[in-house]
């Protein structure tokens, strides 16, 4: 986001906030400002979108890999009202732009990180299933075992047994 405001002052472009995948500029830009911001963020390592639906599926991606990745309490509203007011965006502006996207629902893009997690955490730490369920804020282990079958089509246990002797030669 630093780099991002630096960019922006730098070619003396008016701005009233900076966010994570977001900034708002005030007034209209040129199509030489245009050029002049995207190569300014591009040598940064940053991509320039002008897409209003790429934008908002990628705030609602990060949102949601927040979530999952750094959210240490359990979840107690629905994802649905808490995407809405991380996000301040109807839910079902942000569910249509998401399937409109290409992307499937926001639902099964929340599990599917969910297990994503659930396999590093059983690949890379020393976790039991019941302490990588409690800590992913599963109900129970079984549910945790259901929600990785149906997603990977293998145990949770299987995926650990596969993954040591991978990691073992």
């Amino acid at each position: 986001m630093m780099v991002v405001e630096h960019e922006l002052r730098k070619l003396g472009l008016p701005f009233s906030r900076v966010e994570l995948g977001m900034a708002e500029i005030i007034g209209d830009i040129s199509p030489v400002q245009y050029l002049q911001i995207e190569s300014a963020l591009s040598k940064t390592g940053l991509v320039l979108m002008d897409d209003k639906r790429a934008v908002l599926i990628k705030r609602i991606k990060d949102a949601i890999r927040e979530l999952v990745y750094h959210g240490e309490e359990p979840l107690v509203i629905n994802l649905s009202v808490y995407l809405s007011s991380y996000l301040n965006c109807e839910y079902a502006c942000l569910s249509h732009a998401f399937a409109q996207g290409g992307e499937g629902t926001i639902e099964r893009f929340y599990i599917t990180q969910k297990i994503e997690r659930v396999k590093v955490l059983i690949s890379s730490t020393k976790l039991t299933l019941t302490e990588i369920a409690f800590m992913m804020h599963y109900s129970n282990v079984a549910h945790l075992s259901a929600q990785f079958k149906k997603c990977t089509g293998i145990t949770p246990s299987y995926y650990k047994q596969v993954t040591m002797k991978k990691s073992r030669g």
